[in-house]
């Protein structure tokens, strides 16, 4: 007979230090104002060995549907994104401050 429990792995990360890399690091968001008073998302206090910055810039990007950029182990929206930034990031593991 077969089994009808399933894969108990299933829905386990390949890489289960990514959860606790995460979790150790405590980020801060804010907003600030640029050129021309344009708001900008800021997300500061990345281990900048533990997390792809460039892989998750690109998926905050891709959910509140806006521009931005890495730098200087800092993750840049364009807009102002602070609540909904916070939220995704908490879905993902990391500590806010």
């Amino acid at each position: 007979m077969g089994d009808t429990q399933g894969d108990p792995f299933d829905g386990i990360p390949d890489d289960l230090t990514a959860d606790l890399d995460r979790s150790e690091q405590t980020l801060s968001v804010r907003v600030e104002r640029r050129t021309y008073n344009k708001p900008v998302t800021v997300i500061e206090g990345f281990d900048p060995d533990a997390t792809d910055l460039k892989e998750l810039a690109s998926e905050l990007k891709r959910a509140v549907g806006a521009g931005g950029t890495v730098d200087d182990a800092a993750i840049e929206v364009q807009g102002d994104h602070e609540e909904r930034v916070r939220g995704l990031l908490e879905e993902r593991g990391f500590r806010l401050a």
